[in-house]
């Protein structure tokens, strides 16, 4: 808990003082070049499922290794090393933040477009109004930061790293190297690890903004059911915004003041409701750990 509530924030903080120095370390180019040179000196194509599984496995599998051999070391300190270096690799691999400013800010059509292009990197709607904005912001904080986290939380940095692999599989340029039965192999694989923390999400969402609005969005987009489908989020994203802009307008007319004009005040919202889920998330893992050393 202690590792990875430190790691977190070690992610957080670097992400923002050096944010070049961790774009160049979150280049998973390498994965790339690793699926190629295991395709040319295995005879397994990597287009394959079972090459897909297996080239995943190895690196997930040396990952658990090193996590196996500094546990219980020198008071947990290279553990705790190793967690916070891994944690931060996996994380984004762009800041979710920067990259919904950099939207908001952009002064010129050709700025926006190449803003958004960046935002929607990681899925949901790729239309341009605000609530496909809205929506492309929920599920990047899934894949950016919630999954990694989810993950290295439940097993460790081999947990991190099974998922960031999975992900830029299916995400990242590395989709090329993938035939179609990969592609759809990997995708449920995908589905089955992002569906816990997309309904972790969601109830973080009716936590910390409008419950009775995130439960029935949730509902009404099927997430009561049993599917491995991520729709649910993106709806309860959309209607928690909408809601809390809503309340905003009315708590500025009683009051006597003019909505605030801004662009895209969706877009603001819905970081800000990002930023209180993981403070959220941080707050439990503080409460956790300290539980844990009283107990």
């Amino acid at each position: 808990m202690f590792t990875t509530l430190v790691a977190v924030i070690a992610a957080l903080v670097l992400g923002h003082l050096a944010p070049a120095a961790m774009a160049s370390l979150r280049d998973w180019r390498w994965y790339g070049r690793w699926l190629q040179w295991w395709q040319g000196h295995t005879g397994e194509t990597t287009g394959s499922r079972y090459g897909l599984v297996m080239a995943i496995a190895l690196c997930v599998l040396l990952v658990a290794l090193l996590q196996w051999a500094l546990d219980g070391r020198l008071y947990g300190l290279p553990s705790l090393l190793f967690g916070i270096v891994v944690l931060t690799l996996c994380w984004g691999p762009r800041d979710l933040d920067r990259d919904v400013e950099a939207v908001i800010d952009a002064d010129d059509a050709s700025g926006r477009d190449v803003a958004i292009s960046h935002l929607q990197a990681g899925g949901g709607s790729m239309r341009e109004d605000a609530p496909s904005l809205v929506e492309a912001t929920a599920v990047d904080a899934l894949r950016r930061w919630f999954a990694p986290l989810f993950w290295f939380l439940l097993l460790g940095p081999f947990g991190a790293v099974l998922y960031r692999l999975l992900a830029q599989s299916l995400q990242g340029p590395q989709s090329a190297l993938l035939s179609d039965a990969a592609r759809q192999g990997g995708a449920a694989a995908l589905a089955l690890l992002e569906w816990p923390v997309a309904q972790l999400m969601t109830l973080s969402m009716a936590l910390v903004g409008n419950f009775d609005t995130v439960f029935s969005a949730w509902r009404a987009a099927g997430g009561n059911r049993l599917a491995l489908e991520l729709g649910f989020l993106a709806q309860a994203a959309r209607a928690s915004v909408g809601a809390e802009l809503v309340e905003d307008a009315d708590e500025a007319r009683l009051t006597g003041m003019e909505p605030v004009d801004e662009r895209y005040p969706e877009l603001r919202d819905a970081m800000s409701l990002v930023w209180r889920m993981l403070l959220l998330w941080m707050t439990l893992l503080a409460l956790l750990v300290i539980a844990g050393w009283v107990g």
